[in-house]
């Protein structure tokens, strides 16, 4: 196990799990949680053993929002000491989200707790969320004097819609988790003790039974699909992408597994590198 001082990082079975780890402040988000959050994304990447991530929370919260310990300085100097090239400190909500965004593996949210501010917003690019039924949720920005972070106004309203993600956010109130399901936010609600173990037998089903490769391929072709202005730019990647994995060593397998009638075995390895099937699509700067 990988050592942090506000975080937890376990792999087993495949799954790595991040457990935020402040569970005294329940969980609340500091800049040593949003670099230990990013480097154990980092890790997950690099580790071909890992085939999907969870992310939870110690204790009753999941994560309370940001550290409020500067009381009304607590935003007034942005997010982060990383800054734009105008001199604007980066929110570090942002830099969590936008990491997540890039991970070449499945992200499932077990939400074990109470979820707000950052604590809502760092779940969105998951692909995956499914909560505790005793979770609440809140968009709480507008009533703390600021507005929407961590890239969630691109994030939220692809979730659940505008009309859904501007209620939530002009309010700021927060809200049960029967809201957050039936609103599109969260996948299921379990009990408390049941959390943990259906987030794993989703990670499992993806871990035991599909191609890394693939999967890591299919979770960028969504997500940057969002934002494609026309279905076409997705029938060039999806014809690209079924070309590069047609010929691969992965696909080989998988008919004569499914021929053979027995469990796959893929060689290809994440870590060796995509196939590149977004050309001319450059990724966003941030200088």
């Amino acid at each position: 196990m990988a050592e942090y001082e506000q975080i937890l990082f376990d792999v087993e079975d495949h799954i790595a799990t991040i457990t935020l780890n402040r569970p005294d402040k329940l969980n609340a988000f500091t800049g040593t949680m949003m670099n230990e959050i990013i480097d154990a994304f980092d890790r997950t990447d690099a580790d071909d053993d890992v085939r999907a991530v969870i992310v939870t929370g110690a204790g009753r919260a999941f994560c309370a929002g940001a550290d409020l310990s500067a009381r009304g300085d607590t935003f007034s100097q942005g997010g982060s000491d990383v800054q734009t090239d105008a001199g604007v400190p980066r929110d570090g909500g942002g830099m969590t989200t936008l990491r997540m965004f890039d991970s070449k593996k499945p992200v499932i949210g077990a939400i074990n707790g109470a979820a707000v501010g950052v604590g809502v917003t760092m779940t969105l690019p998951m692909d995956i969320r499914i909560a505790s039924n005793a979770a609440r949720f809140g968009f709480v920005f507008a009533r703390r004097g600021i507005v929407p972070e961590a890239a969630s106004s691109w994030f939220l309203p692809r979730l659940v819609g505008i009309s859904q993600a501007l209620e939530w956010s002009y309010s700021g109130r927060v809200f049960e988790a029967d809201e957050a399901l039936q609103g599109g936010l969260v996948r299921s609600l379990h009990a408390p003790d049941e959390l943990l173990p259906a987030a794993r037998e989703i990670a499992a089903d993806i871990a035991q039974h599909s191609a890394p490769v693939s999967v890591s391929l299919t979770r960028q072709m969504m997500w940057r699909m969002l934002g494609a202005p026309h279905p076409m730019h997705a029938h060039r990647a999806d014809s690209r992408a079924i070309l590069e994995r047609g010929r691969s060593a992965d696909a080989k397998e998988g008919v004569e597994s499914f021929l053979d009638k027995r469990a796959a075995v893929y060689p290809d390895r994440v870590s060796d590198g995509l196939p590149d099937v977004f050309p001319g699509w450059e990724d966003p700067a941030f200088e």
